[in-house]
């Protein structure tokens, strides 16, 4: 006996079942391309918001330059401010700074004070906070010079992004007193302030003599310290405690001499705006040893053990240390090495669930 055939209508229930798949199948495609639109959106968002390239790598200077940063400042009225501290590779820091400017459309300028004081007074402060924060004409900007530490909401401006080196207390003393003496490559026809005196290190702390003192090493601590007397006082744990206080309220990243590089390439991960290529104009450029003292002959054993046991320089080494173990964490956090070259991490945090002031979802 031979069925009769029904054609379609002999399963209504499977009809039903692939239809409700079908279905679903469209649905997921619908949400999982609406998720994408958010996620690119969100991501869109969060570069403008920090002035970054989405992939957060930072490949391409252009498309960071007209990025917003949030740092109290936009990207495009953005202030970094750089208090350097004598021989510490700040020269070396400067001049690939300086070869970024044209590429990367920013201002940099030189903060030249008189007889190369340290010190400015409160009206020069007042004056200098207000300048390198409302000269809109000329932002963004890095501003770099050998002053102390400035508080600017003291003086009722916000504070720029405050940048530092630091060095081997010792290590520096030892280039700084040579230097004045011999000079460097990078202007060796300069005449400096101790040419022609051929004293060695060693000699002049066997008499005593000004410039190799252990009162001589107080020098990074007044710089982190500020502007006030007591910073200068030479041994005073306030200034020591204040110092360390700065450093990581205000400042948001100090590095060490010994690791530029690394100093660079945190830099370069964190302001793009800036910083963006520096890593690769530091290595390219000839600048890992910019600035060379001419001649520098090493202490003996006998001069470093006298001033290592003294509290001067106990204390500076306590405040490198602090940099150090500050600068390890951040570091840690923001870099890696691949190849011998240090490279950005990628971002570790994105946004989701993007409702606006009306209760309702936006895409």
């Amino acid at each position: 006996m031979t069925l009769p055939f029904r054609g379609c209508g002999a399963m209504p229930g499977f009809n039903r079942l692939l239809a409700f798949q079908v279905l679903a199948f469209l649905l997921i495609l619908v949400l999982f391309y609406r998720q994408s639109v958010i996620s690119e959106r969100l991501l869109q968002y969060a570069a403008a918001a920090t002035g970054e390239s989405k992939e957060g790598d930072a490949k391409d200077a252009s498309s960071v330059v007209h990025g917003r940063g949030n740092y109290g400042y936009g990207a495009e009225d953005l202030v970094v401010f750089y208090n350097r501290v004598p021989k510490t590779g700040s020269t070396t820091l400067m001049a690939v700074v300086y070869d970024l400017t044209k590429v990367n459309r920013f201002t940099c300028i030189h903060l030249n004070t008189t007889k190369n004081s340290h010190v400015m007074s409160l009206a020069d402060q007042m004056r200098f906070t207000r300048n390198i924060t409302q000269w809109k004409d000329r932002l963004p900007a890095v501003f770099h010079g050998h002053v102390y530490y400035i508080d600017f909401q003291r003086f009722g401006h916000r504070r720029p992004i405050l940048i530092q080196l630091i060095r081997e207390p010792l290590d520096r003393l030892i280039s700084h007193y040579y230097f004045l003496r011999y000079g460097d490559n990078y202007r060796p026809h300069l005449i400096r302030t101790k040419m022609g005196d051929k004293q060695t290190f060693d000699e002049c702390v066997r008499k005593k003599n000004h410039g190799c003192k252990p009162a001589d090493l107080w020098v990074q601590i007044p710089f982190f310290c500020g502007m006030s007397p007591r910073c200068r006082v030479v041994g005073s744990r306030w200034a020591l405690a204040e110092a360390k206080h700065n450093l990581l309220a205000n400042y948001l990243v100090v590095g060490v001499t010994e690791q530029i590089p690394q100093f660079v390439a945190v830099l370069e991960a964190t302001i793009p705006r800036i910083f963006q290529g520096a890593s690769r104009q530091y290595l390219k450029g000839g600048k890992t040893h910019l600035r060379k003292t001419k001649k520098k002959i090493l202490p003996n054993d006998e001069t470093l053990s006298l001033l290592k046991s003294s509290q001067e320089y106990k204390m500076e080494h306590d405040f490198y240390d602090f940099v150090m173990e500050t600068f390890e964490g951040i570091k840690q956090q923001t870099i890696y090495e691949k190849n011998g070259i240090f490279l950005p991490r990628p971002s570790r945090f994105h946004y989701e669930k993007a409702f606006g002031p009306d209760g309702k979802f936006h895409i």
